[in-house]
């Protein structure tokens, strides 16, 4: 869960269905942002089609059981404790950087994006136990 859900937990939420496909993952936001070019770009490199993807608010969601939360702006976080304070699920703050902040060329935007897109994969694989698969 993030503030718009146009950039961090659409990242987020893919890198972890691809890393771990038997999960059940959602994204939302607090309010519902518009979709970000840059982060299909940045997705695609990681083979990942975020194109598609259309914000909205975890109100709309249609499921909402969840065993885990995450949120990554404070926006949410504060939102998730709301919605959650009379439900079994935990909720955890990963602090993730807004990259609409950062200003410069395209490719120092994109490498922006890049740098969040990787921090969300490094924490994800962290906190879930992911090992690569053996090969051969």
């Amino acid at each position: 869960m993030c503030g718009m859900n146009a950039i961090r937990s659409p990242m987020a939420a893919a890198i972890t269905a691809q890393l771990f496909p038997r999960l059940y993952v959602a994204s939302a936001g607090v309010r519902k942002g518009d979709p970000d070019s840059f982060v299909t770009v940045v997705m695609e490199e990681s083979g990942l089609d975020l194109a598609r993807h259309r914000p909205h608010t975890i109100e709309e969601l249609e499921d909402t059981n969840f065993d885990l939360v995450v949120t990554l702006s404070p926006q949410a976080h504060h939102r998730a404790l709301e919605l959650t304070r009379t439900m079994a699920v935990m909720v955890e703050y990963w602090p993730t950087p807004d990259p609409t902040l950062v200003s410069g060329t395209r490719e120092q935007i994109l490498d922006a994006y890049r740098d969040v897109r990787d921090q969300l994969r490094t924490r994800i694989k962290e906190r879930f136990g992911w090992t690569p698969l053996p090969s051969g």
